[in-house]
């Protein structure tokens, strides 16, 4: 069986995660040195927040979002 990541996501693998962790890095440095916060949003949401927003029958809530 093949698993594959969800539509619109993609994996950062090993080779390329040192370089990634390394720009996050240097980017929260000078986030830092002009005294931004950071702000920590879900990677997944809840369906119904979508739904209100944008309503059950347009093509991204029936076609193209996962709902566990």
């Amino acid at each position: 069986m093949r698993f594959y990541a969800p539509k619109g996501t993609t994996d950062i693998l090993p080779d390329m995660a040192k370089k990634w962790r390394y720009l996050e890095r240097k980017a929260s440095d000078l986030f830092e040195k002009y005294e931004y916060e950071p702000i920590v949003t879900p990677i997944f949401e809840h369906t119904d927040v979508f739904q209100r927003a944008i309503g059950t029958s347009t093509d991204i809530v029936q076609k193209e979002m996962y709902t566990f």
